[in-house]
């Protein structure tokens, strides 16, 4: 091998070395630098050692140093993300429930390397895990990068589409025939991820959750325009959106005790316009996608929260409370055994 290539190669190990094992608090010896490039194979001279590392700078990269009980030591300044950035990051993926455990394990192990060596270990002991509700289709990271290439190259896709039955067993849909699609994006939606789709037969939008998605094929068939167009607005889309369910978007007025200020906020967004009517109760104009999530989203707060307009949502209301109260004077309790035999 060439002088050229094999100092090439010694400063690419040298670097690397120094990136992942040391920071302003655990600089490295120049004696201990030497030592691990001989163990590689690479020859290393302490007295050639600074001009190495005069060339890492000069190319871009920075490398300090400073003396230790008169040796000369150098180190890597963190300068990609703080333990503080590294811990949200840790956090973020062990809270995601369609991250399985095993790529949770796999990326916290990523995450954590970026802070280096002598953090990593600190940074995962003192994660708390709390997400016991993680997902357990592995196939999901595939589908991701699949529709990723499908998006960016403005073509469809098929799937198979599955539910689970309370026995944790698949059941497909369609009797297990493709389902094709028009990618529009992909959101992740209070600890999921969905595929926005269009749907140019009904000219609406779909949403599937990419945890039930199975073998995602690219398609060699183009988008049409209006899925395109789709991708310019897809923000106020999810917006609107109520829990990826679908329904017409309607403008709607709350009324709701003051108490629920908060609520309404972590809702619809802390730009949401309010006002106050009088000491204890405030409406609120917001834009909704009306569908059964919306429903038992505003029948949680009982008669804390009720609709001012428009006119026909408000009839609707009632006749879901109706209903509600109709299904509930009609239940079978469970410990009631004379009721039961019945």
């Amino acid at each position: 091998m060439g002088n050229e290539s094999s100092q090439k190669i010694k400063l690419l190990k040298l670097m690397e070395m120094l990136r992942r094992e040391t920071d302003e608090q655990h600089p490295m010896r120049r004696k201990e630098i030497c030592e691990r490039l001989e163990a590689m194979g690479i020859s290393c001279d302490i007295r050639t050692l600074s001009k190495d590392m005069k060339a890492l700078n000069d190319y871009g990269f920075e490398v300090m140093s400073y003396f230790v009980d008169h040796e000369k030591c150098y180190y890597v300044p963190e300068d990609n993300f703080s333990d503080a950035e590294l811990k949200i990051l840790i956090d973020a993926i062990q809270a995601a429930s369609f991250i399985t455990d095993k790529k949770t394990a796999e990326l916290i192990d990523k995450v954590a390397a970026l802070g280096g060596s002598h953090k990593a270990e600190l940074l995962k002991d003192n994660m708390v895990c709390f997400n016991t509700r993680k997902h357990h289709n592995e196939m999901i990271y595939y589908a991701v990068d699949r529709i990723e290439t499908a998006i960016k190259a403005n073509k469809k896709i098929i799937f198979y589409y599955y539910d689970l039955d309370e026995n944790g067993q698949k059941h497909y849909r369609r009797d297990k025939h493709h389902y094709q699609a028009e990618p529009v994006a992909l959101v992740f939606h209070e600890d999921n991820y969905y595929l926005v789709s269009y749907f140019p037969q009904k000219d609406c939008t779909v949403n599937y959750r990419l945890d039930r998605m199975e073998q995602v094929e690219v398609k060699d068939e183009d988008i049409s325009d209006k899925a395109k167009e789709l991708r310019s607005s897809i923000a106020g889309y999810t917006e609107s959106a109520f829990k990826m369910y679908g329904g017409d978007p309607l403008d709607v007025t709350l009324q709701f005790e003051d108490k629920l200020i908060g609520v309404v906020y972590d809702k619809f967004g802390e730009d949401t316009k309010m006002l106050r009517i009088n000491d204890t109760t405030i409406i609120a104009a917001v834009k909704v996608q009306v569908s059964p999530t919306f429903w038992g989203w505003m029948f949680q707060f009982g008669g804390k929260m009720t609709i001012n307009s428009p006119d026909e949502l408000k009839e609707e209301y009632k006749k879901q409370v109706e209903a509600l109260l109709f299904k509930g004077d009609n239940l079978v309790p469970f410990y009631n055994n004379e009721r039961t035999k019945e």
